[in-house]
């Protein structure tokens, strides 16, 4: 049995905690033992059941086997994800046994793949990636590292999307389509044509309103 800290106890932290359930329940051999949040208010709280019995500073003398960063923000999940590997810890990923994995697939270390989500064969999933609920990464897509894949998202084949990138809810990429690091492409829009590094994009077709501020971007 593999023991799991949980990084993050806000809404996604509580996902990721019943991602972990339902594999421990399918007998993956994983077990949620713990969440650790900066926020001191939700210190001795038990969301589903999993305490959270400190802060992040904690992690030591928190007995754990690997850890999970399940904060939303692409750029701080970053952060504290490179401070943990640089300190030795092993990451876990997280898989939801209602997703779909094709044969091929390489996932990065710390990156969740929610309930119902569904990624094709050849796809590079990269480090501390959130795919969330019932998205769908088409064959040989490349998603970098820190990137979110919002609940409902479509990428078709061939796909990249670059390094700390937000893919809104339900919005949609079109094959071969380039996707630019710390972008935004918001919920429901359709992407027809690249998108350059650090902008946000809307709409049917997508177009450019500005800087990505939602995907923290960091020259903004």
């Amino acid at each position: 049995m593999k023991d799991v800290v949980i990084i993050g106890a806000g809404g996604h932290g509580v996902v990721v905690a019943d991602i972990l359930l339902a594999a421990a329940e399918a007998g993956d051999g994983v077990r949620a033992v713990a969440f650790l949040d900066d926020d001191i208010a939700l210190v001795g709280t038990a969301p589903l059941g999993v305490p959270v019995v400190g802060c992040i500073a904690d992690l030591e003398r928190v007995p754990h086997d690997a850890v999970v960063v399940a904060l939303g923000g692409n750029k701080l999940r970053g952060r504290v994800t490179e401070n943990l590997l640089q300190g030795g810890e092993v990451l876990a990923v997280v898989r939801h046994p209602s997703s779909t994995v094709g044969r091929g697939v390489t996932i990065g270390v710390g990156s969740m793949i929610c309930a119902g989500a569904i990624v094709n064969p050849r796809t590079a999933i990269g480090i501390g990636v959130i795919l969330n609920t019932s998205c769908s990464v088409d064959h040989d897509c490349h998603v970098g590292d820190y990137a979110h894949v919002a609940p409902g998202a479509r990428l078709a084949g061939g796909v990249s999307v670059g390094t700390g990138t937000l893919v809104g809810i339900a919005a949609a990429i079109l094959p071969g389509r380039v996707v630019g690091p710390w972008s935004t492409v918001g919920g429901g829009a359709v992407v027809l044509g690249d998108v350059p590094d650090c902008i946000t994009v809307v709409g049917v077709p997508a177009r450019p309103i500005g800087p990505s501020r939602a995907a923290f971007c960091p020259d903004q």
